[in-house]
């Protein structure tokens, strides 16, 4: 049964005091910190079976090609090798999978249509027999027309890559190869243009970033005696993944038993299949457990990617700088399968006018089916995109106005009642002028802090580092500033929800909590926060928290920074239902002997029910006795509505967070080279659940969108083939790139939420980028409407 979603009472006590040390509010150690930082934390790829088989996957070298003909003999003749599987050796009817549009094929069938798309499939003794077996089944090939942009595929004579399609996406797209599209309209752009004193436009371009978790995918599938499979496994969302795996496997759910192994990072890549299906299949083809384990250039074929973006926006503003009216397209590439793509399209024009004040916009996004590897969810999941964008506009008009791009911003900054182009009231604080401030009162780091070091210049802090390529000359910085909103948790209808199972007994004479749900921790540090609100609710010092599975219900994803919220919100929901029966035991004991059981508002702190003022009235250890007291529910938040697809109006999204960074550079302007000395943030989380680990993901939500202001791209082909799959070659931010990132966080509670927190994860990865790139633009004065910048477009003239 679904509860209620209001706001409820937090036991104020339990923050106070070593009882409660460890509880809501606290920084207590992360129980899997120090295995990981040892280096003896267990992650999905250390899993091992005494006598498993390893599966390797045969993928295509085409991204658009006919498959005349697949030819296994040599590799099932190669000694050690146990079963070769093609899409003609799928047990069930189902043969395609997908997160929302099953449009995915488990291998491929017909044709592929990506880049290092999965063909077949080999299980073997050892992984080298099965990478060398892999490698004589022999593939015949059709090369068919790639379509790689807007222009190839939306073109009269465009090849359709999913033909027939009957999604239901399909009936509201002007072309098949349109995966969705999403228009918002509000007031009138016209009218409102001829009032304007000034307006600007800018076409804009991102890249396709990746995800760059630190551990690439894998698992391991175990048959079971009664023709099941246990699949354990590093993924985000693990109901999701069983609902799109039994019935291709033909089984039920119920016989498709799935358990969290280590994760090592996800942002958004671990959201759709990559493996599972594969070694599934492998293991009860074989009758052998099966582990595959997908080696850094496999993994960048095998997830999706953040979409590629081309965007051209209008902006009009009067002369004392208030915004008339703002106009734009979003074309997201999505490569051959859907993915994530509508979603994230109702992101991207949802947020596209930022955390401003716009009474009339014309908004149009859409995604593009292409011969592109598949992209989907990252961190950010849209709204990135539409950021860099809008906030370049922003010091456009600030410039065309001769305004302090600070001062424009907060003369335009949407707060708690403001409407967005949805026509969604913003009914929770939404402090953007304040974030600015914050972030600009923020001390500078000092001028030329590379000079007088030892006597002489310390190369790391300049541009080009230790390639020693400058002592200085030809330096230039530049400050820039950017703002960002970003939804928390599911949106459009979706029906989001988490559940959870908590049970309050006595070990060892001591109370202790058991908490299990489904999420997915993958480095976020969720089960710690678990831990803190099973302290804080039931009044106790030790929690034990099961490993994820789907013997529990669905926690939903690990994403849209949602799990605090809708998980944690489930286990503080079902707490208080222990609680209650915790106190009804303990009246049906004591209540004959003490009053206050009968008159006083009970709480449960440090192992005891004590009364509001403090008074004990029993030991946990006593009310509990030998019978344990549990309980399991889902959890809800408010109800939000799929947008119009014609008007884009509707509450859309059940909370918002804003983040907003300065950005300080030193740019070599003859070499091209950047150096960021410091990205500050200030953000507003609602409620610090855990303040060390808010400030962590601040942190790294900040570095990730400094990666894709400087480095991070994933390089295409004309004929859409990816050039660039390693870290060799796809560059991220290391220690040496990292700039100093002070954090200012503010508590401005959400009171639909549970203790008022907001999701924190992904807004810091929106403003940074741009605020990294408005400051190039200040050291450079070039418009630079791409990132990632390489510095060919700074030193161009």
């Amino acid at each position: 049964m679904a509860s209620p979603t209001g706001p409820t009472r937090t036991p104020a006590k339990l923050h106070q005091g070593a009882d409660a040390e460890g509880g809501v509010g606290d920084s207590p150690l992360r129980p899997d910190g120090t295995l990981k930082v040892t280096g003896e934390f267990a992650y999905s790829s250390d899993m091992w079976h005494e006598d498993m088989l390893w599966g390797c996957t045969l993928r295509s070298p085409y991204a658009h090609a006919e498959i005349v003909s697949i030819d296994t003999s040599e590799a099932l003749e190669q000694a050690g090798v146990y079963a070769v599987l093609t899409y003609d050796d799928l047990p069930a009817e189902v043969k395609k999978y997908g997160l929302e549009i099953r449009d995915t094929p488990a291998l491929a069938h017909g044709r592929v249509r990506h880049h290092g798309e999965p063909v077949a499939l080999v299980a073997a003794d050892h992984p080298e027999t099965a990478r060398r077996a892999a490698a004589r089944i022999k593939v015949e090939y059709k090369e068919l027309p790639v379509v790689h942009d807007e222009a190839s595929a939306l073109a009269e004579d465009a090849p359709l890559l999913h033909p027939g399609r009957d999604d239901h996406h399909a009936p509201h797209v002007p072309h098949p190869n349109i995966v969705h599209r999403q228009p918002i309209v509000r007031g009138d752009v016209a009218s409102a243009a001829e009032r304007a004193d000034v307006i600007v436009t800018g076409e804009y371009e991102v890249g396709m970033q990746d995800q760059a978790f630190l551990g690439p995918e894998s698992g391991l599938a175990v048959p079971a005696e009664d023709g099941g499979v246990d699949l354990y496994i590093a993924t985000q969302w693990l109901h999701s993944d069983l609902r799109q795996i039994a019935p291709v496997l033909g089984l039920p759910e119920e016989k498709v038993r799935m358990t969290l192994s280590g994760v090592g990072g996800a942002f958004g890549g671990r959201e759709d299949l990559s493996m599972q299906i594969h070694a599934c299949l492998l293991a009860l083809r074989t009758g052998k457990p099966v582990k595959i384990v997908y080696n850094r250039f496999e993994s960048f074929f095998g997830h999706v990617h953040r979409h590629p973006a081309k965007l051209w926006y209008e902006h009009g503003a009067t002369r004392d700088g208030k915004l008339t009216h703002m106009k734009c397209r979003i074309v997201l590439d999505g490569g051959a399968y859907a993915s994530a793509s509508p979603a994230v399209v109702g992101n991207a024009s949802s947020h596209a006018a930022g955390p401003y004040e716009i009474d009339n916009v014309e908004i149009e996004a859409l995604a593009l089916y292409t011969n592109n590897p598949p992209c989907g969810a990252m961190r950010g999941f849209g709204a990135v995109q539409a950021c860099f964008a809008y906030e370049a506009q922003m010091d456009k008009l600030a410039a065309e106005l001769g305004m302090d791009p600070v001062e424009f911003r907060q003369r335009n900054a949407m707060s708690q009642g403001s409407v967005m182009p949805t026509g969604q009231t913003v009914d929770a604080p939404a402090p953007v002028a304040e974030l600015l401030r914050r972030v600009k009162s923020m001390p500078l780091p000092m001028e030329k802090q590379w000079e007088n070091v030892g006597g002489r210049a310390d190369v790391r802090a300049l541009p080009g580092g230790l390639s020693n390529t400058t002592h200085g000359e030809g330096v230039v910085r530049g400050v820039g500033y950017a703002v960002g909103i970003k939804n928390v948790c599911f949106s459009e209808g979706f029906d989001d929800y988490s559940t959870a199972r908590v049970r309050l007994e006595v070990v060892g004479g001591e109370p202790v909590a058991v908490v299990h749900t489904a999420m997915a921790e993958v480095g976020q540090g969720g089960i710690t926060v678990h831990s803190q609100i099973a302290r804080t609710e039931l009044g106790v010092t030790r929690v034990t928290i099961l490993p994820a599975d789907t013997q529990v219900g669905s926690a939903g994803s690990t994403s849209a920074s949602r799990q605090t919220y809708m998980t944690g919100g489930a286990v503080k929901h079902v707490c208080e239902l222990v609680r209650e029966q915790v106190l009804r035991r303990g009246r049906e004991k004591f209540g004959t002997y003490h009053p206050a059981w009968a008159t006083a508002e009970l709480l449960l702190e440090g192992g005891k029910v004590v009364t509001d003022g403090g008074e004990v009235l029993a030991s946990l250890v006593d009310v509990l006795g030998d019978e344990p007291v549990e309980a399991e529910d889902e959890w809800r938040h408010r109800p939000t509505v799929p947008f119009d697809l014609e008007t884009g109006q509707g509450f859309g999204h059940v909370q918002y967070s804003f983040a907003a960074h300065r950005a300080v550079v030193e740019v070599d302007t003859e070499l091209g080279l950047v150096k960021v000395i410091e990205l500050a943030c200030a953000q507003d989380v609602g409620k610090a659940m855990n303040p060390q680990a808010v400030v962590g993901q601040i942190q790294g939500g900040t570095t990730q969108g400094l990666g894709l202001a400087v480095m991070e791209e994933i390089l295409v082909d004309p004929k859409a083939k990816v050039r660039n799959p390693s870290f060799t070659d796809y560059l991220i931010p290391t220690i040496l790139d990292t700039p100093t990132i002070p954090v200012d966080v503010l508590e401005l509670a959400d009171e639909h939420a549970p203790y008022g927190l907001r999701g924190a994860g992904e807004a810091p990865t929106l403003s940074s980028t741009p605020a990294v790139m408005a400051a190039i633009r200040a050291a450079t004065g070039k418009a630079l409407p791409r990132v990632p910048v390489r510095p060919e477009h700074i030193v161009e003239a």
